[in-house]
Formats: C-alpha cells, sequence, structure tokens
C-alpha cells in the first residue's frame, strides 16, 4: 500500500481492517492526531506492529481520553499507582471490592480507567491526581510506539470510556514523548529497550571488577524483575540517566537485559453474586447547607451521594458519576437550573435521568419554565425533609431504572475538563 498522508486514510479507513503506515515518527502521530481532532473523532485508535504489539487510544470528539496496550499494562499502571498515588499501591487483589462495581463491558475495555473514575467518585483521589496517571500513560505507550517501525492503525468508532475525566490534546503528548525519545537518543540508548529487565549475567566477574558495595548493590538491584523503568521509579531518576549508567555494564556483558511477561492483570469472577448498588444521588447547589442536609437525609437513608456546590464543575462530575437522580438549583451564580437542565437532557446518557428542580419561588412560571427544558419534577427548599425527599426518589428512581435498560445509545455532547 502506498505511503498516504493521514487526512487521505481517513477517507478511506472504513475500506480496510488496518492501515499501514511505513514509520510513524512524531510528524506523523501529530498530522494523524489532529485530523482526529479535526473530525472530533470519538472512538478508538487500534495501533499494531507487524510483531504483534498492540495500543489502543481511547479519544472523545479528537482528544485522548487514555490508552492502553504494550507489553506491560499492568506494569505501567503499578508504576504509575506507586509514583502518584503510593497511598492506593499494592496488589491488585486489594482493589477486589472496587473491581466488581464496575460493569463487565468496561471492566474488560479499560478497568484502569474505570478505577480512577470510581476512586474519584467515591472522593479517595482527587481529579488533578488521576489527570497525573492519565497524562504519563499516554507519554508512555506513545514513546513505546515511536521504538516501532511499521504501524497499521485502524479506526473504531464506539461508545467513549464512560465518566470523563479529563481531555489531553495530543498535540502536547506527541511533543512531551518527542523530547523523551530525544533525550534517549542523545545518550545512545536507542538499542535498549526500556521495558527489559536487567540482570546480573556474570556475578564473579561483576564482583572483580567493582567494590564489594557497588557488587552489592547492582545484584540486588538486577534482579530480572524489574523493567529499566522500574528501576527508574524505584531510585526517582530520569530514566536516561540510570539507563546509561548501567550501558558500560550491559556492553561488557556482565549485565543482560531481558524480556519479562507482564503482571498479572486482575479477573472478576463471573460467578460471583452481584454487588446490588445502592441508587446514586447528586445535588447540584451552591448552597453548602441544603448539599448538606441532603447528604445527611440520603445517607441515613442507604443512597449513595455526591454535593456539587461549583455549577462550573457540575458537568464534569455528573459525567463522572452518571447519577440515578439529579436535585438541581433553580438559581446560582453565574447560571441557573434551566440552562443545566437543558443541557443535561441534550446528552442521551441524561435523557431519562430524573432532574429534580429545587428552588424557594414555588410558583406556576418556574414550573412552567422547568417543564419545558425537561426537568421530572419541582420541590421547594422548604420541603427539604425526609418525608418529602424520599417520595420523590421513590417516585422517579423505578421508571429511571427502567428507562436506562431499554437505551442503548451513548453520544455525550456535554463539556468536560480539557488540558489545551
Amino acid at each position: 500500500m502506498n505511503n498516504k498522508a493521514p487526512q487521505d486514510l481517513i477517507k478511506v479507513w472504513h475500506h480496510h481492517n488496518g492501515l499501514l503506515l511505513r514509520e510513524f515518527n512524531t510528524s506523523q502521530q501529530a498530522e494523524l492526531f489532529a485530523t482526529l481532532k479535526q473530525l472530533q473523532f470519538s472512538g478508538q485508535l487500534v495501533l499494531t506492529e507487524p510483531k504483534g504489539g498492540k495500543w489502543i487510544f481511547h479519544l472523545y470528539q479528537g482528544y485522548l481520553v487514555y490508552a492502553t496496550g504494550g507489553i506491560h499494562p499492568v506494569k505501567r499502571w503499578s508504576r504509575n499507582l506507586a509514583t502518584y498515588l503510593p497511598q492506593l499501591a499494592g496488589d491488585l487483589s486489594t482493589f477486589s471490592s472496587e473491581l466488581s462495581e464496575i460493569a463487565a463491558e468496561d471492566f474488560v475495555v479499560c478497568w484502569q480507567y474505570q478505577l480512577l473514575s470510581l476512586w474519584i467518585q467515591q472522593q479517595k483521589i482527587t481529579r488533578e491526581q488521576a489527570t497525573r496517571i492519565i497524562w504519563s500513560t499516554l507519554v508512555e505507550v506513545l514513546f513505546d510506539i515511536t521504538q516501532t517501525g511499521k504501524i497499521a492503525y485502524e479506526l473504531k468508532p464506539a461508545r467513549s470510556l464512560s465518566g470523563k475525566i479529563v481531555l489531553i490534546d495530543a498535540e502536547r503528548v506527541v511533543a512531551e514523548a518527542e523530547r523523551q525519545w530525544l533525550a534517549w537518543q542523545a545518550v545512545k540508548l536507542v538499542g535498549c529497550d526500556p521495558n527489559q529487565a536487567p540482570i546480573v549475567k556474570q556475578p564473579d566477574q561483576l564482583q572483580q571488577s567493582t567494590s564489594a558495595s557497588m557488587s552489592q548493590m547492582l545484584s540486588q538491584l538486577l534482579d530480572g524483575q524489574q523493567t529499566l523503568r522500574d528501576i527508574t521509579i524505584k531510585m526517582k531518576r530520569e530514566l536516561p540517566i540510570v539507563t546509561r549508567s548501567l550501558l558500560p555494564y550491559i556492553q561488557s556483558g556482565l549485565v543482560e537485559l531481558i524480556n519479562i511477561p507482564d503482571l498479572p492483570a486482575p479477573i472478576v469472577s463471573a460467578s460471583a453474586p452481584a454487588k446490588i448498588k445502592q441508587p446514586s444521588i447528586a445535588c447540584v447547589d451552591d448552597s453548602p447547607l441544603i448539599c448538606q442536609s441532603l447528604e445527611q437525609l440520603l445517607s441515613s437513608a442507604g443512597y449513595r451521594f455526591v454535593g456539587i456546590d461549583d455549577p462550573l464543575r457540575a458537568f464534569g462530575v455528573l459525567l463522572a458519576l452518571k447519577p440515578d437522580l439529579i436535585f438541581l438549583d433553580l438559581m446560582m451564580p453565574n447560571t441557573n437550573g434551566y440552562e443545566i437542565c437543558d443541557r443535561l437532557r441534550k446528552i442521551n446518557i441524561f435523557r431519562h435521568t430524573p432532574i429534580v428542580i429545587l428552588t424557594g419561588n414555588d410558583g406556576i412560571v418556574d414550573r412552567v419554565r422547568a417543564k419545558i427544558v425537561g426537568a421530572s419534577d419541582f420541590l421547594s427548599k422548604a420541603k427539604v425533609d425526609a418525608e418529602s425527599v424520599l417520595e420523590v426518589l421513590e417516585k422517579h428512581l423505578k421508571h429511571s431504572t427502567l428507562s436506562k435498560l431499554t437505551s442503548n445509545n451513548f453520544s455525550p455532547v456535554g463539556r468536560v475538563n480539557k488540558i489545551a
């Protein structure tokens, strides 16, 4: 196949299972991602090398959401946890309860991303912490792809990953991956693979050619179980610097780079009884008092609750949480409940979600306007008591559950956080 420009390939991608590029250097990467951004492509970009290596970039409207694949996706995940979320780092078996809460189809597509979304929802981590992990993952994946030669790519329009954490401009990721690749080349490490593990091949000769302390340190560190990337994280140094320091031992044959398998991926037993998730309720209200009152009331009744006191953040949080019912304040700074309700109804995942308008002014005009923009109900703030609130939930949640089960489309058009 002729090596066409990415714009030309996009036009004919649906006629082929995979389109081949003779090389996928940074200029080709930038051009391809720029084209996908221009087309506002949502779905998966699947890259495959002749040796069988495979990577998947998840995109939403041309922006990067996450990336998976390569030879060590679980090791990559573990490294990022150790670096950015040390309080959560550990064996994957410790996350079994959280993993069981992820829907089967989401688990198969990308369990790592779904865990981050779940932890944000549970307020175990911040969106900023999750963003750092996503950024590091994207850069590492693109760095590894840059090492390859020929690449076949395929576009798969598909449902986006649920719970948009952040949208990242691919141009910035390409630039950072290129910076790291040039630094790698500058110290003449192109023949080394950072995903290989160094192991002492000749311990006796190593002991004779170095000091006792150095020999002991290298023997313990270079055990053949940790890749160059793993060792870099442990030593808290830059990857080219660490690899460069080991290069004399590698070139002399005292140390060898070997391929090692990935860590085992988590498995959630299909035979395990499904955990019943309590309905989740969100409240968008700039009044901390209202949010606190609802949280106390609903938590004691067994519901999961999240209060959002900043209306400008509402869409990003709601997209991440996908609550079963939304309480929405009518009057807020910079916006109002009508505008938010109208925008939510234009997003497929919220088309059937009950939205209850909260207001201090229980007038007929407000009720009519709320109905026009698609509100499900209307509740006076003077009636935010246990009896009234629970009556609203009982009224709307059963119908909402049935609607969700019969709705198969997923085409969100709302705005979420972007790194431009």
